[in-house]
């Protein structure tokens, strides 16, 4: 059975995600901050499960490197959590966001998994925690919300999606074949708009700002939405202390 976009299957693995990641929350806030950390931070590496595996199993390295958000996200997400650096917990919070985009609005291409098939596992599972464990991060207390972090936030966010289109520029221009003899083409961070990449939401994106890259500058207001859903009442709060 197909996963789908939207369908019965879609819906339920979002429910399933969620009540998961709220079960493990209310779990691990009986346990003390040692056992949260570990916990959290075994359950961190499945996003580097994930990138070991798509790397290994295709055969087309090319096309798995871990550039997409998702990946970079599941890449940092362990040192994040033994570390509880201040600065990457805050970066992360914004990073799971993406994850939670990429469950909602599928790739076309995920849309197609097998439920339960290991593709559908290595995809479906890891962004599940990459959502959840950023956020568990601050509301089990084990780091600290700090609007300061904004700048270095999307300052490191835009830089990565810059750095990233650059590389899939040179990737697709030195126009390598796969074991098939075919050009290979890649989108990380989806900054070169395809039919083969997108999902519907990146479809709307292109055709209100057909350019490749900068179509993506869309998501701004979404994005400083979500943050100011995070950071506004601390902002708030501290105005009052200066007051």
């Amino acid at each position: 059975m197909a996963w789908g976009t939207f369908s019965i299957a879609h819906i339920l693995s979002l429910v399933i995600a969620l009540l998961f990641n709220i079960g493990l929350y209310f779990a691990l806030k009986a346990c003390s901050k040692k056992i949260q950390i570990i916990v959290l931070g075994i359950l961190s590496f499945s996003g580097i499960a994930a990138i070991i595996y798509n790397l290994v199993t295709w055969g087309r390295p090319l096309e798995y490197l871990p550039l997409h958000l998702c990946s970079l996200n599941g890449t940092i997400l362990p040192f994040a959590v033994w570390t509880k650096n201040k600065k990457l917990c805050n970066l992360l919070l914004l990073w799971s966001f993406g994850a939670l985009f990429a469950l909602v609005a599928l790739p076309y291409s995920s849309q197609q998994m097998v439920l339960f098939g290991w593709p559908f596992n290595f995809f479906y599972f890891p962004h599940v925690l990459e959502v959840g464990i950023p956020i568990m991060m601050f509301a089990l207390g084990l780091a600290k919300l700090d609007h300061k972090c904004i700048k270095s936030t999307l300052l490191i966010t835009f830089s990565a999606y810059t750095i990233i289109h650059l590389i899939n520029l040179a990737i697709n221009s030195a126009q390598f074949l796969d074991f098939n003899g075919e050009v290979i083409k890649v989108s990380y961070m989806f900054s070169i708009y395809s039919k083969d990449f997108a999902n519907p939401v990146l479809d709307l994106f292109y055709s209100i700002l057909p350019y490749d890259y900068w179509y993506f500058f869309l998501a701004i207001p979404v994005i400083i939405l979500y943050l100011m859903c995070w950071y506004l009442p601390g902002m708030i709060a501290a105005k009052k202390v200066k007051a």
